[in-house]
């Protein structure tokens, strides 16, 4: 009968456990956002190309002067924005090929190459905006970069000052590919953010504990002195010898003066704050 009693409220106590699951830290992981390959994010491409001014001409057309007496409606058809995309590409080409070439007649150097797939990318990655689902442009776009990355490879590794240079021209980031794959998972992140919220929980803490021992640390002085008078005025008068010297006794106060001011010093730089702030 006792055996069924001890076991009836044993079934009757509650569990209470000593230790916290991580749902209880309120910590939330969110999968960072997957950025396509073709994005600048990802290709290096710090800028994006210049807007086409809208009565740009062809530049064969650019010094005829017959245009400039002709109507709107015979200029418009040497607009490059009412031709072919490919010559609004190739106009681009050609003026970032003239930011870094040599000279007048290099097509063919690595920066004039350089340029002329930075430009051909960044029109690419101009149409993919507007077209995300061109699977023909995707495929040569992701070979344009990959090949722009192994000709900066290629430069860094034998003409360090030219790669930062043509770096700087083009407004590029070179992005090496990682010495190993690692993947994301939920386990690793999770494990991550709790060692984070617990070394800044302990910061908090101690951080807080170190301010109320500061708000102690007055009246801790002011008792302490008065201790050490009693206890010099006993020893004195009971004639045994003294411990307690004046000079200590003069320290603590001094570190009692220097505590004061410092603490009517934050009070005066905080009601200034506030008052600043309550003007603003």
């Amino acid at each position: 009968m006792n055996k069924l009693l001890n076991i009836a409220q044993a079934g009757q106590r509650q569990f209470v456990r000593e230790y916290a699951f991580k749902s209880d830290l309120k910590i939330k992981w969110v999968r960072p956002e997957k950025i396509a390959c073709y994005k600048p994010e990802k290709s290096g491409d710090l800028a994006k190309l210049p807007p086409l001014k809208a009565d740009e001409l062809m530049p064969e057309f650019r010094d005829c002067k017959e245009l400039d007496k002709a109507d709107e409606s015979v200029k418009s058809l040497f607009k490059l924005s009412n031709n072919a995309s490919y010559l609004t590409t190739k106009f681009y080409r050609d003026e970032m090929v003239k930011e870094v070439q040599r000279h007048a007649q290099d097509f063919g150097s690595m920066e004039a190459k350089l340029a002329k797939m930075t430009a051909v990318i960044r029109r690419y990655q101009e149409h993919m905006d507007k077209n995300p689902r061109d699977k023909m442009i995707k495929v040569r776009l992701k070979e344009l970069i990959d090949k722009r990355k192994k000709f900066l490879k290629y430069l860094r590794r034998w003409d360090y000052p030219r790669f930062e240079w043509i770096l700087e021209k083009l407004d590029l980031v070179y992005k090496p590919p990682p010495t190993h794959f690692h993947w994301i998972t939920r386990k690793e992140s999770l494990q991550k953010l709790t060692d984070t919220y617990c070394e800044n929980l302990k910061e908090e803490r101690l951080e807080a504990y170190h301010k109320q021992l500061q708000a102690q640390q007055i009246p801790f002085l002011e008792e302490a002195i008065k201790k050490m008078q009693f206890v010099r005025q006993e020893q004195i008068s009971c004639d045994v010898p003294v411990t307690v010297t004046e000079e200590k006794i003069a320290d603590s106060k001094r570190q009692l003066e220097m505590l004061k001011e410092l603490q009517q010093a934050e009070a005066a730089a905080s009601s200034k704050k506030q008052n600043e702030d309550g003007f603003n």
